[in-house]
């Protein structure tokens, strides 16, 4: 954890208190499909199935190496799949693999409800007919596409294995609808809890970490070294916090408990440090968010960040504003681009992050809607770290093909996670495994 920003005796604290993940590997059926031998048909009569069929699961078993691979009997009969779904309560999902015409009968297989990546071997034809309510499809000759989408199962397994800490004085919202759809439990504390933990946080550590972040700096601004030690204080008692329940991810009513005097510290400062290091911490007690940062740290192992984007027509750009965003944009072993510490913008108060982040590199915003049970999601290309003193600290500019169509097709709330990198097919597979409606924006 936080390589080459924090010093050895604070990263062996911080390393000591940080939660576990499961270790568990997802178990996935591999079922394959195709003709009988001496048929004729594609890729041809004769053809070596049980070479390719080998073949293909070496090479998924490495690609591949958090999930334990089921092969099962190439169906010849109805009964046949009915036998592998009947046998298969506790499988995570099926990789169903098309390998030549005329088909198996493995219809039942995509239609069963259970997640299901379908995969065209070129030339196995029927790909079209495989349709389902949790089934994606990848059709490539780069196996690099095929062990992408089927890695989903891995990351789907984490998000099952995982917790969120959700502090707010009050009913959470979304958290029964993220327990149902993606089996990821949601707790909830109050500020008196994470107050109890600020309180019994270790005063040296804390301070440590605010001069860590203050040398790491390109310049801080505003907030007094006192100030940032808070932050620090606080970045302990949450990462404690994470630790003590074994959470992966915890989201904090900020700005209502803040304004309110409820919180001695802001978290800006603590959620950056969180994000780079491979947890998430999440503005504003927003569940739909802080799903979709731990969907997209599993499936990417890349940091997202929370954002009000702001369109402007005129330049055809959307741009990403917030008073934290991570550093290690390409994940905890990349490397950390400048920053600067900054008062939290709307009322100048306690510190946060403006982060100086890559330019001319593509972005993915995207945010899960469980209740709706709908993804949305647009990519860009960073062109500029705005420097503005209206609004949060962080300002990334991206481009977009037409912001005038992005504007008026807006919907499911402000807020998006923005992660770098193109993973629009990592998003669309998560997507169509989880059962999730994939609305593209603009």
């Amino acid at each position: 954890m936080c390589a080459g920003l924090c010093p050895q005796a604070t990263r062996k604290a911080a390393a000591q208190s940080a939660p576990a993940l499961s270790r568990e590997r997802a178990k996935v059926r591999l079922v394959f499909s195709h003709p009988a031998p001496g048929v004729q048909g594609w890729p041809n009569i004769g053809y070596d199935f049980e070479g390719r069929k080998a073949e293909l699961a070496s090479r998924l078993r490495n690609a591949c190496p958090g999930i334990e691979f089921l092969p099962a009997p190439v169906p010849r009969t109805q009964e046949d799949t009915a036998r592998i779904l009947a046998a298969d309560s506790e499988v995570d999902g099926y990789v169903l693999y098309l390998l030549g015409l005329p088909s198996s009968p493995v219809g039942s297989v995509t239609a069963s409800g259970r997640p299901v990546v379908v995969v065209n071997d070129l030339y196995a034809g029927g790909i079209g007919a495989m349709r389902g309510p949790r089934v994606a499809l990848v059709s490539s000759s780069n196996f690099d596409d095929v062990a992408q989408a089927v890695r989903t199962f891995e990351s789907l397994k984490r998000l099952r294995s995982s917790s969120i800490l959700d502090v707010v004085n009050g009913a959470p919202r979304e958290a029964k609808a993220i327990e149902e759809t993606f089996g990821t439990k949601v707790q909830t504390l109050s500020a008196d809890e994470l107050n109890a933990a600020y309180e019994k946080a270790d005063a040296g550590e804390s301070q440590k970490w605010g001069k860590t972040w203050i040398r790491a700096a390109e310049k801080v601004v505003e907030p007094s070294e006192d100030e940032i030690g808070k932050s620090g204080r606080m970045y302990v008692a949450m990462r404690n916090m994470l630790g003590e329940r074994g959470a992966q991810a915890i989201a904090v009513d900020c700005l209502t408990l803040f304004y309110a005097g409820r919180m001695p510290a802001y978290p800006c400062l603590g959620f950056f440090q969180l994000n780079n290091d491979g947890l998430v911490g999440a503005c504003e007690a927003d569940l739909q968010s802080t799903i979709t940062m731990l969907a997209v740290t599993y499936a990417t192992g890349r940091p997202g960040y929370i954002s009000d984007p702001v369109i402007d027509t005129s330049k055809n750009q959307i741009v990403y504003a917030h008073c934290v965003a991570p550093t290690k944009v390409f994940g905890p072993r990349g490397s950390a681009n400048p920053f600067h510490i900054r008062s939290h913008s709307e009322d100048r108060k306690g510190a946060s992050i403006r982060s100086l982040m890559p330019l001319g590199q593509v972005v993915t915003s995207l945010k899960f809607v469980p209740s709706q049970k709908t993804v949305v999601m647009h990519t860009a290309k960073t062109v500029a770290n705005i420097d503005d003193d209206k609004a949060c600290r962080t300002k990334l500019a991206a481009e977009i093909p037409n912001a005038q169509k992005m504007l008026e097709g807006w919907t499911q709330g402000w807020h998006r996670v923005t992660v770098y990198g193109d993973h629009r097919n990592c998003v669309v597979t998560l997507g169509a495994l989880l059962g999730f409606k994939v609305v593209e924006e603009g």
